[in-house]
């Protein structure tokens, strides 16, 4: 579990295919951690990368190297090219959590409408598909490439198959996550709230009603 609390911004250093006749191979990443702290990583930790929850499986210096499937490549953006990444270390017992409870397992992408700055703060505009944004609601949270954000509000869109979310960005998290390199058309990481998906899982169940009106 992480909180979307980013650590620090890191780097993919290098990227590599691995061999497959059917084109079905995922990528080995080398990532350079930046200003995160590895002295109590380990071989088989979870870090999530863009927000999505990734195992190291090599480690040396400042550098950390993880295996991505190609069926996480498929569902996420900014995990196939070099590039900024943001980066969190998975929650111990003891850490504060400062955000909300994240997964680390990417539920779709959303696509940037608009970031424009607002006071001295930026709008992020996304286009949630339909079936992410049911979960989405005014002043419950989000993680948007791995970073815990607050949703203003809800713009419900039946014709284009979804719905809009406005998010306030504070200048220190502009600054402080890859989201300084955000623009429109860009695709983004998009992961919802656990406790939204457990409501709508309890509403939905067979006998899920009975069970409530008896309650």
């Amino acid at each position: 579990m992480f909180t979307g609390i980013v650590a620090t911004v890191g780097r993919i250093v290098r990227v590599q295919p691995f061999e497959s006749n059917d084109g079905a191979a995922g990528l080995h990443l080398h990532i350079d951690a930046g200003n995160l702290d590895l002295s109590d990583v380990s071989l088989g930790d979870s870090i999530a990368i863009q927000g999505a929850c990734m195992t190291v499986v090599a480690l040396r210096d400042r550098e950390f190297q993880v295996d991505v499937s190609r069926e996480s490549l498929n569902l996420t953006v900014g995990l196939e090219t070099a590039g900024e990444v943001n980066l969190e270390k998975a929650l111990r017992v003891g850490d504060a959590l400062g955000g909300h409870l994240v997964s680390g397992h990417v539920d779709g992408l959303g696509v940037v409408q608009s970031y424009e700055a607002v006071g001295e703060s930026r709008e992020l505009i996304i286009r949630a598909p339909a079936e992410i944004a049911k979960y989405l609601a005014y002043k419950g949270s989000v993680t948007v490439n791995g970073i815990s954000l607050t949703v203003n509000r809800v713009v419900d869109l039946p014709d284009k198959n979804g719905s809009d979310i406005s998010i306030n960005v504070i200048p220190h998290t502009q600054e402080v996550t890859t989201l300084r390199n955000v623009k429109a058309g860009a695709k983004v990481n998009l992961e919802i709230d656990t406790i939204a998906r457990y409501v709508e899982r309890m509403l939905s169940a067979p006998g899920a009603l009975e069970v409530h009106r008896g309650a």
